[in-house]
């Protein structure tokens, strides 16, 4: 089972699952939208795909209690909690605090849920959790706060539970990927929508501080992250698989080109160090 399967990562992902005859149960935001029906088109009968906002509690249970009918005492092999969102990538002073707490509730919230209400099913089967997190939830990254302190959460919770599961033959996972083009970034409208929120929210005096020039070269930071950002998730969907099918799967993964460098460099050297780099 797996969250956020309209696009992405997680669309890919349950495209690349049922064609290696995973049976597949796809959550979307919005199961009548383009890439839920994408979905049912392109993929195998094994495919079941599930409204799921990871938000809402009701939703959360009607998808258990749906998997749990069809996999009935064989129990679920693997939950993949992949839906998150970005937020406005923005100094953390400027971004208003309903941005941390949308981040905080998709990105941490919702997988916790996710979670603790599949874990039976894991139970049965003695499977495995595995958490889409990111590399700023591993490293402090400029702009980030929001999205790279949920991040961080739920790095620390999959820590956590990888630990306090293992009794039961659970074995967690953490993914954090380098920059991937997965959709995440959001469309011109929800930008606007956040930047119209940024702006109005900003006192005068921080208007001031930071300069309305670069408060405009937020906007063309936005434009060109797609740019900086790799078009190839093999990478990623190749650590899933190894998460959900080896023997002694890594607790963290980081896919993606030098992904693990800046990891490497907080951990093992100054900090100074690592905030210059």
């Amino acid at each position: 089972m797996l969250s956020g399967s309209d696009t992405g990562i997680g669309h890919a992902l349950a495209k690349y699952l049922d064609s290696l005859g995973f049976v597949v149960f796809a959550g979307v935001l919005n199961k009548d939208g383009p890439g839920a029906e994408e979905l049912r088109r392109c993929c195998s009968q094994r495919l079941s795909v599930l409204q799921l906002d990871i938000t809402n509690t009701t939703q959360v249970k009607e998808a258990y209690l749906t998997v749990s009918e069809k996999v009935q005492n064989a129990g679920l092999w693997g939950v993949v909690n992949n839906a998150g969102i970005l937020g406005f990538p923005a100094d953390g002073e400027l971004l208003p605090m309903s941005t941390y707490r949308h981040c905080m509730e998709v990105n941490f919230f919702g997988a916790v849920e996710v979670s603790k209400t599949f874990l039976p099913l894991l139970r049965k089967s003695r499977g495995r959790l595995v958490n889409m997190s990111s590399m700023a939830g591993g490293i402090p990254l400029p702009r980030y706060a929001a999205y790279g302190a949920s991040k961080a959460a739920l790095s620390m919770f999959s820590g956590v539970m990888r630990q306090e599961l293992s009794k039961w033959g659970i074995k967690v996972m953490a993914i954090h990927p380098s920059g991937f083009r997965t959709g995440i970034e959001g469309t011109a409208e929800q930008w606007d929508r956040q930047e119209k929120e940024l702006m109005e929210n900003l006192p005068a005096a921080t208007r001031q501080a930071y300069g309305e020039e670069y408060l405009l070269g937020l906007r063309n930071y936005l434009l060109h992250l797609p740019s900086l950002c790799a078009p190839d998730l093999s990478p990623v969907l190749g650590s899933v698989l190894h998460a959900l099918l080896a023997r002694r799967p890594q607790g963290l993964y980081t896919p993606g080109r030098g992904a693990y460098i800046p990891l490497c460099i907080f951990c093992c050297f100054p900090l100074w160090l690592y905030d210059l780099f």
